[in-house]
């Protein structure tokens, strides 16, 4: 069975230890930084197969795949100086750090794999975006719920650029839920009911056999208060909007700093 390693143990690397390891027959065995020290030795002590690492060289020492989680700003401290040999497989999920720049930092010749892993790997419901396909890769995230390959460096930032509108979907539910409570709906049973008419939608978004327009088009009559909200507040100008902020984060990220 395949070492899997973390390097950095935030949100992310936590969600995927819980994924492959809660409830699992035969979970790998994994590695843990000690960079988020007290995540990881929670984790170590919920889950038997993981285990806490002196150190980042001891994570790569002790893995097949090395996921690297660490923050943006953070990456030059924590992995100058790595050895990483050429028969590990390296698994980038730091936003906007593309592999030349990553091969660089770490001078190794390993395969070096994106992926946009989101929390809901913990569940194992989540599809991951990875460039390049890899085997061993795709086969890692098929246990979290599927892997998606995509075809080149855009479609990959793409993707990252609408992974990256989840805080505003939740900012939104927040936004209604304030305005319930300021109508005087208590805020706990504003909170409850916005959760579940969302929640319903999450369901009706498993079915893949009826494309987005058709759910929207579903879940609305001419003339009634649905279409009401979208075309009076989701108008031209606020989807021109929409569309400027994520060519600008795509721009961004199709020429990294």
């Amino acid at each position: 069975m395949e070492r899997i390693g973390f390097i950095g143990v935030g949100e992310i690397s936590s969600a995927m230890v819980e994924g492959l390891s809660d409830g699992v027959d035969a979970p790998p065995p994994i590695s843990l930084s000690p960079r988020g020290a007290a995540t990881a030795a929670a984790l170590a002590e919920r889950y038997p197969n993981a285990q806490v690492r002196a150190s980042n060289q001891e994570v790569a020492d002790h893995a097949d795949l090395l996921v690297i989680a660490v923050r943006h700003a953070d990456r030059h401290d924590a992995l100058a100086g790595l050895r990483i040999g050429a028969d590990t497989t390296i698994v980038n999920v730091i936003p906007g750090v593309p592999e030349a720049e990553l091969r660089e930092l770490l001078q190794t010749e390993a395969d070096i794999v994106a992926a946009i892993p989101l929390p809901t790997v913990r569940e194992r419901e989540s599809v991951t975006v990875t460039y390049p396909a890899h085997p061993a890769v795709d086969a890692l995230f098929a246990r979290l719920g599927g892997a998606q390959p995509v075809a080149d460096t855009t479609a990959y930032n793409v993707c990252s650029s609408l992974s990256s509108t989840l805080s505003t979907h939740y900012a939104y539910l927040a936004a209604l839920t304030e305005w319930a409570a300021r109508h005087g709906v208590p805020p706990e049973a504003a909170d409850r009911y916005v959760r579940s008419v969302y929640q319903g939608v999450g369901r009706s978004l498993g079915d893949a056999a009826r494309p987005l327009d058709r759910l929207a088009a579903e879940h609305e009559t001419p003339g009634g208060s649905n279409e009401r909200i979208r075309t009076t507040w989701f108008d031209t100008a606020n989807a021109a909007a929409l569309q400027a902020a994520l060519n600008g984060l795509l721009a961004d990220l199709e020429q990294p700093q």
